[in-house]
């Protein structure tokens, strides 16, 4: 009977520190999380599952052009997946023919899925100034996004940012290391 029980208590100490690993990766280095919607489209699509990485941004900045995952702030358990165009200190604004200028300059990039119509400018239509822990992040798919561009989004916190979308696990076609310019 006795060696049953060691055997009981030593299984048991081994599952509580199989929980407590566990516990510690998916707080403070990664965790899974599921695409919903196609504001990200074509880098990323509805239903696609993501690896993100919580750890690099505790050694390093975020940079322009990550995708990064934070909270939408008005409703619990929901969060979004966007990419970093504006940096802290920036000025970040949106011509009505959907050029994008980062502190008057015409932001070279080709992520957008399209030309950014009038009617979604939002409030970059004006210049935008980030505080100094501030980003500005917009989708991929930029007519079919809410993200800085609106209010309900505005500029995203650093302290708010969970961290930076690192891996695609699935579909498996699509499996492998997120890029970015």
């Amino acid at each position: 009977m006795n060696k049953v029980m060691k055997e009981m208590i030593s299984t048991l100490v081994y599952l509580l520190g199989v929980l407590c690993l566990t516990w510690l990766v998916i707080t403070f280095v990664g965790q899974r999380t599921e695409v919903d919607g196609s504001s990200m489209e074509p880098m990323l699509s509805n239903g696609d599952n993501l690896i993100v990485d919580k750890i690099s941004y505790r050694f390093r900045d975020p940079q322009r052009y990550d995708i990064i995952v934070f909270p939408f702030q008005y409703q619990e358990n929901t969060y979004y997946i966007k990419r970093i165009i504006g940096l802290p200190g920036e000025t970040v604004q949106i011509d009505q023919q959907g050029n994008i200028y980062i502190n008057g300059e015409l932001l070279q990039e080709n992520y957008g899925r399209e030309v950014i119509r009038a009617d979604t400018v939002g409030i970059a239509a004006n210049p935008i100034v980030l505080g100094e822990d501030e980003y500005f992040v917009m989708g991929d798919n930029r007519n079919n996004s809410t993200d800085s561009r609106t209010e309900i989004v505005g500029n995203i916190r650093r302290g708010d940012i969970i961290g930076r979308a690192w891996v695609r696990i699935w579909p498996l076609d699509k499996i492998g290391v997120l890029k970015h310019q």
